[in-house]
């Protein structure tokens, strides 16, 4: 009898480790949808009627009532592999990047999804994507990595950056060729002539930069570890640091209505506004938010993105509230 039940007693063990360590289904989509405070997102975008949302495991998630509530997107082949940015080409046409090389497309203002690209094998991500405008399309992130579209993004082309390697963080530029690309280390290029040719800045900042933000032609503000925002008046030439009190790091942040000017979001629910020249306004706090990883203004509401999901940032705006609480 003691040799059954300590034979049984092993079983239970067994079954328990088995279980503990076996492959866990991902949560479902649905329940995502109704719960997006438990999924962390990365990148968020907003097409006027609708607020688009990505984040971790492949999650899309879409709001038609200003962020009030959220349904999980159709994606047609559901890689778990987490998203980190999503761009409009248009109010149908969306493009969405993340880790393994992930590329997704939708042509119906994200509420299906389809795999352009992916690449399991290598397994590094891309942290952003942006457009000038039409069917060009450029994809960037680790270890270099820089890919062209010029079908919308159906098709990709990697190009060559002399970088060393150098993890690719953030891009922005206008439609006169000026424009901008940071990433680790300090790391700023800048071209003139729509990208056809880049040069690399003389460093002025050691750390990595997570953002890079065109207010004007000449008027551009990058931030990223430690709380540093850096400001230049002169397209790059010269960079002034603007101190903002804290050491929190900054991922994310949106450009104002009508480019009055910009919040910069980060660790430890911060929140840093800038006016339209890249002069400190103010900077705050909404409490209880957690890391914020990316914004979007709905209507007067700021929106943020994070660790703890999609939430509103205040009942009011946020923007206002920053420059409110302002301290230096």
């Amino acid at each position: 009898m003691r040799s059954i039940i300590g034979y049984l007693v092993c079983l239970v063990v067994a079954l328990t480790i088995g279980y503990t360590f076996s492959p866990k289904v991902a949560p479902q989509a649905e329940v995502l949808a109704t719960r997006p405070d438990r999924v962390q997102i990365n990148g968020l975008l907003n097409l006027g009627a609708r607020v688009v949302a990505v984040g971790e495991r492949g999650s899309i998630l879409l709001s038609d009532d200003q962020g009030v509530s959220w349904q999980a997107a159709s994606v047609a082949t559901q890689r778990n592999a987490t998203l980190t940015a999503v761009l409009a080409l248009d109010d149908k046409r969306l493009l969405a990047v993340g880790h393994d090389g992930w590329i997704l497309r939708s042509l119906d203002a994200g509420s299906s999804w389809q795999e352009m690209r992916y690449d399991g094998d290598l397994g590094e991500p891309l942290l952003g994507i942006w457009t000038g405008g039409g069917d060009k399309v450029l994809a960037f992130g680790s270890f270099g990595k820089f890919y062209q579209s010029t079908d919308a993004g159906q098709s990709w082309a990697p190009q060559t950056l002399d970088i060393d390697s150098a993890h690719l963080n953030s891009m922005a530029g206008g439609s006169d060729g000026r424009r901008m690309l940071v990433g680790e280390q300090g790391l700023v290029l800048r071209t003139d002539d729509a990208g056809k040719h880049w040069h690399t800045l003389p460093a002025f900042y050691s750390g990595s930069l997570f953002g890079i933000v065109r207010l004007s032609a000449d008027n551009w503000v990058t931030y990223g570890m430690r709380g540093h925002v850096f400001v230049s008046h002169d397209f790059g030439d010269s960079w002034t640091q603007i101190n903002v009190g804290n050491q929190l790091p900054l991922y994310g942040h949106v450009v104002l209505p009508d480019h009055t000017g910009l919040v910069i979001v980060g660790a430890g629910s911060s929140v840093v506004r800038l006016d339209a020249q890249g002069e400190l306004v103010g900077v705050g706090r909404l409490a209880g938010l957690g890391t914020l990883t990316s914004a979007t203004m709905v209507g007067s509401r700021l929106l943020v993105g994070g660790e703890r999901g999609v939430l509103q940032g205040s009942s009011g705006s946020a923007a206002a509230l920053a420059a409110t609480q302002a301290t230096q």
